[in-house]
Formats: structure tokens, C-alpha cells, sequence
């Protein structure tokens, strides 16, 4: 049944999110936020990152307490749900199937249709869920969309709800990737985005100079600046070997300062190639602060209309899939039972 036909009723759409780490279940009104909970796994931190069956059995312990805290906080039940939607991938594979597998034996036991929905255009979309009493505003098509998180950095021209095209990404290492990598290497704890985030407030970003990539186009590279970064620790370390706590803090900055400028650089080029200057921050690492503040820079700079997520939806979360899961449910575009969990995908 498709929205068309359902004339009056009101669409009510529960997401379910499991890609990696976090357990995930909202309930959408249409496209109006409605409920929002979480279930984080503090295990991964002994381990300095994502441990994937350590994550799996988490999901099976949260998914039906997290589906339950939703809709009780979203006042409905079961019954009164439209769709089901899910995130199908990219992901972690036994993260993936923990929610897919509920969502599939919910949807039937319901007789209500599934909605896959693909993780990272639910971050681009993030801007566009609604919340009752507060102020919304989302960006008008077309837009770039620069996404970075943990996995992938991408620059991406979205045109429409579904149609999306990157225009540059990563050919290695996610910038996330690499300020998780930064912050082991210097022993530091996992996630490292918010302890670089943290140390780097302190530091001096010009404090050192990192070799920065030199790739064509709007492709970003990683790898070569987290290897710099590494050589010159290796160096410091064999004249003081305390040199790292001692200096920590401009480390930080002046690595987390590098990062961003490789972001902003390519964003600004694609940018002002395609004419656009309507940009949006999605994923994880739009988090950071100190790319927040470039953002601001560069608008005020250039002209630009930013769009920066609240915090909220930086991370993981259902409410950007149930997003997307109503778009397309107003299109009847279901899912249908025999369709799996995938781990890598493009937009």
C-alpha cells in the first residue's frame, strides 16, 4: 500500500540501523522525527576499535530493547506502523544481518512492506528529518555534500532525494580512518576522532608540517599523510622518548588541522567547478570542531550556504534511515524478503 492509497493515515515508518557499532531504532511521522534511541558498545574500547563479532552479538542483546524503547517513546505500537526500514548496508556483515534479519521477521509477522535503505545516503539526508518544535531548515536541491566519517570520505552532488553522484572520494584511507589511526599511534584510546578533537582545542595547528597528497581531480588519499605523521613521531620519539605526552596537544592539532585543510581544498575546488555553493557536513567526523569552523570560514569567505548536522546525526543513527525509508515509501519502492545485507556499495 502505497501513501497514495492511504489517503488520510498517517505514515509511521520504524528504522532500524545496525551498520557497525551501534544498535539503532527510530519511529518517523512521515518525515517528522518521532523517537531516536541508541544503544552504544563500550567493549571495542579494550580492543582500540570495532571488534565485528564482538559487535554482532551486541546487536542480537539491544536490537528488541532498543525496537521497544522507540515506539514506547514514540507513543504507537506495532500495529499502528506503515513500513519497516533498515539499513541493507555498507557495513559490517554480522552487524548488518543482526538488523536486517529482525526486520524482515517483524515486517512479515506484521504484513507490513520493507524499506532498504543504503547507510551512507541516509547521512546526506540527515538534514532533512524534521523534529517536532524546532526549527528546521535543510538545503535546496542541487547541493555538494561533503561525507566523512570512519569508512569514507566522499564529495557528493545530490540533485534529489534519490538521485546522488560522487564526484570525489577517497582512494585509500577515510579521513576518519585516519584521525582514529593518529590517535593510536599515539597510544591515545578508541574512538580517537573525539580525543584528537579534544587535545588539538589546546594545541597550535601550525606547530608541524605534514606532507600533504597530490591527487588529480576531487579524489582525497590518506595514507601518505598518516605514514608522514608516523615517521615524524618515530624521529621525535628517538630523541625524547616522553615527547608525545609532552607535546601531545600540538600534535593533535597540527594533524587534525592538515586533514581538514585536505578536506576543504577539494571541497572548494568541486565547488567552484560545478558552480555550486549550497554545501552540507554529513557522517561521523562532521562532528570535529575544527572542520565546523571551517565551514563558517569558507561561507564567509565564499559566499557559501553551509548546512552543518546537529550532533545528533553526525553518528549512526535510525532516524536518517527511517528519512530515507520514507521517501521511498512514498514511491512503493519495497524491499522484497530474499534481498541480504551487503558490505560495500557506492551511492
Amino acid at each position: 500500500m502505497t501513501a497514495q492509497k492511504e489517503n488520510n493515515k498517517e505514515i509511521y515508518i520504524l528504522a532500524i540501523e545496525s551498520s557497525c557499532d551501534d544498535t539503532s531504532a527510530a519511529v518517523m511521522r512521515g518525515d517528522t522525527m518521532l523517537s531516536n534511541v541508541t544503544a552504544s558498545q563500550a567493549i571495542h574500547e579494550q580492543y582500540g576499535g570495532v571488534v565485528p563479532e564482538l559487535a554482532s552479538r551486541a546487536h542480537e542483546q539491544n536490537i528488541v530493547p532498543v525496537v521497544d524503547a522507540a515506539l514506547k517513546k514514540a507513543g504507537i505500537s506495532r500495529n499502528q506502523l506503515s513500513a519497516i526500514a533498515f539499513t541493507r548496508g555498507p557495513g559490517l556483515m554480522g552487524s548488518l544481518l543482526v538488523g536486517v534479519s529482525f526486520a524482515k521477521g517483524l515486517a512479515a509477522s506484521l504484513g507490513i512492506p520493507m524499506v532498504e535503505v543504503n547507510h551512507l545516503q541516509g547521512h546526506i539526508l540527515a538534514h532533512f528529518i524534521k523534529e517536532e518544535g524546532v526549527e528546521h531548515q535543510a538545503p535546496e536541491f542541487p547541493f555538494l555534500c561533503l561525507m566523512v566519517s570512519g569508512g569514507n570520505s566522499q564529495i557528493v552532488k545530490v540533485n534529489s532525494y534519490k538521485d546522488m553522484e560522487i564526484v570525489g572520494q577517497t582512494i585509500d584511507d577515510a579521513a576518519g580512518e585516519a584521525i582514529d589511526k593518529c590517535a593510536k599511534i599515539m597510544g591515545f584510546g578508541y574512538p580517537g576522532g573525539p580525543i584528537i578533537d579534544r587535545l588539538a582545542r589546546e594545541g597550535d595547528p601550525k606547530a608541524y608540517t605534514f606532507s600533504k597528497p597530490h591527487i588529480p581531480g576531487f579524489d582525497y588519499s590518506f595514507s601518505g599523510l598518516k605514514t608522514s605523521f608516523l615517521y615524524t613521531l618515530r624521529k621525535l620519539i628517538t630523541e625524547d622518548e616522553n615527547y608525545i605526552e609532552k607535546h601531545k596537544n600540538d600534535l593533535a592539532a597540527s594533524f587534525e588541522a592538515t586533514v581538514v585543510e585536505v578536506l576543504m581544498d577539494k571541497l572548494y575546488k568541486a565547488s567552484k567547478a560545478l558552480k555550486i555553493k549550497r554545501i552540507a557536513l554529513s557522517g561521523g567526523v562532521s562532528a570535529n570542531t575544527a572542520l565546523r569552523a571551517a565551514y563558517a570560514d569558507y561561507s564567509r569567505r565564499y559566499k557559501w550556504d553551509i548546512f552543518i548536522p546537529k550532533f545528533g546525526f553526525t553518528t549512526d543513527n535510525a532516524a536518517m534511515i527511517g528519512l530515507v525509508g520514507y521517501y521511498k515509501y512514498l514511491e512503493g519502492d519495497f524491499c522484497s524478503m530474499d534481498k541480504p545485507a551487503f558490505t560495500r556499495t557506492t551511492l
